[in-house]
């Protein structure tokens, strides 16, 4: 009996069909991928806000934070969906690869007293990074799979609801926060209020997860196209070590310029270095992902100039006023009785 699923195995096997199949599969992974920096990205303006809002000294950030366009926010999306289609694999192995390594390096040399503010920093700027591996684990799991497409899709209506409901909380938490947490009206605007500061750290745990499976699918994409030990060994050793100089040079350029204009400037030197590097030991494609990619950066560094300046203030977030409970009215007091006689 003939089933939508095994239609593909009566089909003739055209070199266009695979074609296409594969532009599907690469489309599905880059939604999915968009979606995934979407929901970090949703989550860490939910978590400025909630800090803006209990700071009274923050009010301009709080407005700049709430005014946001529901189709710039559209567009946004639509875009790094369409970067992570047409990046390439080998190209979002190797983007991946690099941040763990910068990512690792700059959490090893942190203080343990600066570790808050230097955190935040690293989830804003991995939002290209996070897409690419996102696209790396699926398209390393899904290799072979027998339904890869249909896997695909239900993975992007996942993304697309987790995407979807971290929008919703940050509209209703820009909107409503300062009002329902006054009033102890909402139950999410209230858990906000009182648990907001975990956030990071379930945020950390998640990306650290993503960028495990990350990594692995990555390392295996690369050795995948190498036929004997000594081509890896001669892709890797240059790689390594140029990753290696890229993470020291980083490490004091974002010292001396912690603004916007210092992450664009780490941008550009760490794509162009990758850029001269495959020159070598890479492809033509190679070559047109990194300027992709490098694309794919600056796209992600727009809209966080605020958030970057936020990161820079050691007190950030403030403390969080007590949630007093609502007062009773009290006794009546008892008169005094008179002692006997």
């Amino acid at each position: 009996m003939l089933s939508p699923l095994s239609l593909p195995s009566w089909l003739p096997s055209l070199p266009s069909l695979e074609w296409g199949s594969s532009l599907l599969d690469a489309l599905l992974q880059g939604l999915i991928g968009a979606c995934g920096v979407s929901v970090l990205s949703n989550l860490l303006k939910v978590y400025f806000f909630v800090g803006c809002a209990n700071d009274p000294k923050r009010q301009l950030e709080k407005e700049r934070l709430r005014a946001q366009w529901a189709l710039l926010e559209t567009v946004h999306l639509a875009g790094l969906a369409l970067i992570l289609t047409i990046v390439g694999a080998r190209v979002a192995a190797l983007v991946v690869l690099e941040f763990s390594l910068r990512a690792v390096s700059m959490l090893l040399s942190l203080d343990k007293g600066s570790r808050g503010p230097e955190k935040l920093q690293l989830y804003l700027l991995c939002q290209y990074s996070l897409g690419c591996g996102l696209t790396c684990g699926l398209s390393f799991l899904q290799e072979g799979a027998p339904h890869r497409t249909l896997n695909l899709l239900l993975g992007l209506g996942l993304a697309s609801l987790l995407s979807a409901g971290a929008r919703r909380l940050r509209r209703h938490v820009c909107q409503l926060y300062e009002l329902h947490s006054s009033q102890h009206y909402c139950g999410v605007c209230l858990g906000l209020l009182a648990g907001a500061r975990s956030l990071p750290r379930l945020l950390g745990r998640a990306l650290a997860v993503t960028f495990m499976v990350g990594n692995l699918a990555a390392v295996a994409l690369i050795n995948r196209d190498f036929l004997t030990t000594s081509e890896a060994v001669r892709f890797w050793t240059p790689l390594t070590i140029c990753y290696t100089l890229l993470v020291i040079y980083m490490q004091e350029e974002q010292r001396q310029h912690p603004g916007l204009q210092g992450q664009v400037q780490t941008v550009l030197v760490r794509l162009g270095g990758l850029f001269v590097l495959l020159l070598t030991v890479g492809r033509w494609l190679d070559l047109l992902g990194i300027l992709i990619s490098l694309l794919g950066e600056l796209w992600c560094l727009v809209g966080v100039r605020t958030l970057l300046d936020l990161c820079q203030i050691q007190d950030f977030p403030p403390q969080r006023p007590s949630v007093s409970a609502p007062s009773r009215p009290s006794a009546p007091a008892q008169p005094q009785g008179t002692a006997p006689s």
